[in-house]
């Protein structure tokens, strides 16, 4: 329902596993649906997306059985994307977030939208154009927003100018904000961290903890990448938290509390290997996730020591994106090359290899039952298993 599953940790509960891959995929539907590499979310039996359709934003909503549109809505979203970043197209970047019969989306230049999903209408939209001069990010808005306790949380703004911001989730009026730094391209993740729930996420130049009851800042460490790409989702581990960033190695650290003094230590660091774009995931007592050394290499570091215990040949791809079943790893590249995976502590063990899209994927796929929504540069499609 929302940007790496319902604890936006990577791990899927809602897959029919089977003992066995098949050793190929069928695809159900197809449907042609605009750019964007925001990911498509599923409820009720519903696949949701939001994309781009010459200066429109489209959010759409599909029957998950045909592919039959049952709504959709457009708004102009007029935007001009960096000339560093026109490969990646005009997006949107950022993946909904579903609750409580409602979807929200915010797309690349900053426009936040409310949806009653049961009639496709617009409950609340707002834009940021009045408080932020700049109203997104360098290359376009990319944060995943969250919903916390009836809290819609998103952190808008541009460069140097932002807020993170808890919106009531049935009005969209503000509820408290932390205006300490501008957006990155990360998206927030909720934690009990030393008997304190708070948001952690990579602003733009920073590692940050705030208050999920009432914005304050609990904590910060500078944390800046070349470019100003914040980009990882934190991951939480036990009690540490780990995190990284191009160039910039992984870093795992924990969060003190003394008295009502907040400070953090850290657990480790390790070098060898950093995520730009990809967000790795917990399995078990490892870290798995896509370094982008070596042009792209799958890498397992010991999420307790942060020790390296094995990497795979580079040159797998500029990105992927990367789920945890139960027994398995499901991994889909930028190059459209869906992996099925078995990991340990020496091995990476590819059970099934699946090209599922002509064109790049870059969003993260959606997994629900016995089919795997996939998102490509123009297209969604549904496979299944069977």
């Amino acid at each position: 329902p929302q940007w790496r599953g319902p604890n936006r940790d990577g791990a899927v509960t809602s897959f029919a596993e089977p003992r066995i891959w098949p050793e190929r995929l069928t695809r159900k539907w197809q449907v042609s649906v605009g750019t964007g590499h925001s990911s498509p979310v599923v409820a009720n039996q519903r696949a949701y997306l939001l994309s781009r359709v010459g200066e429109q934003e489209n959010v759409s909503c599909f029957d998950l059985d045909t592919g039959k549109l049952l709504w959709r809505d457009a708004y102009p979203a007029p935007y001009t994307m960096d000339s560093a970043a026109t490969s990646h197209s005009k997006g949107p970047k950022s993946t909904p977030v579903f609750h409580n019969s409602k979807l929200y989306t915010l797309g690349i230049s900053g426009i936040l939208s409310c949806y009653d999903t049961a009639a496709g209408k617009v409950r609340w939209r707002k834009g940021f154009a009045a408080q932020y001069p700049r109203t997104s990010p360098l290359y376009g808005a990319a944060m995943s927003p969250m919903v916390d306790r009836g809290l819609l949380i998103a952190h808008v703004g541009g460069t140097d100018n932002g807020a993170l911001i808890a919106f009531d989730g049935e009005t969209g009026e503000p509820r408290w904000s932390w205006k300490g730094d501008g957006p990155g391209y990360a998206s927030p993740i909720i934690v009990e961290v030393a008997g304190t729930r708070q948001i952690v996420t990579q602003s733009q130049k920073y590692l940050v903890g705030i208050s999920a009851a009432n914005g304050d800042l609990l904590w910060s460490i500078p944390f800046t990448t070349p470019y100003i790409q914040n980009i990882v989702t934190p991951v939480l581990y036990k009690d540490t938290l780990i995190f990284s960033g191009l160039d910039k190695g992984v870093m795992a650290i924990r969060v003190i509390k003394q008295g009502s003094i907040w400070s953090t230590a850290k657990v480790w660091e390790n070098s060898e290997v950093s995520f730009y774009m990809s967000t790795p995931v917990i399995k078990d007592n490892l870290l798995v996730g896509m370094s982008h050394k070596r042009r792209g290499q799958f890498v397992c570091l010991d999420a307790n020591s942060g020790a390296t215990l094995w990497t795979s040949e580079g040159r797998r791809a500029d990105n992927a994106a990367i789920l945890r079943l139960s027994d398995t790893l499901v991994l889909l590249t930028s190059d459209a090359e869906l992996i099925i995976a078995r990991t340990g502590r020496g091995a990476f063990e590819v059970l099934r290899s699946y090209t599922v899209a002509r064109s790049p994927t870059w969003a993260h796929p959606a997994l629900t039952g016995t089919s795997i929504l996939i998102k490509d540069a123009e297209t969604l499609a549904l496979w299944r298993l069977e």
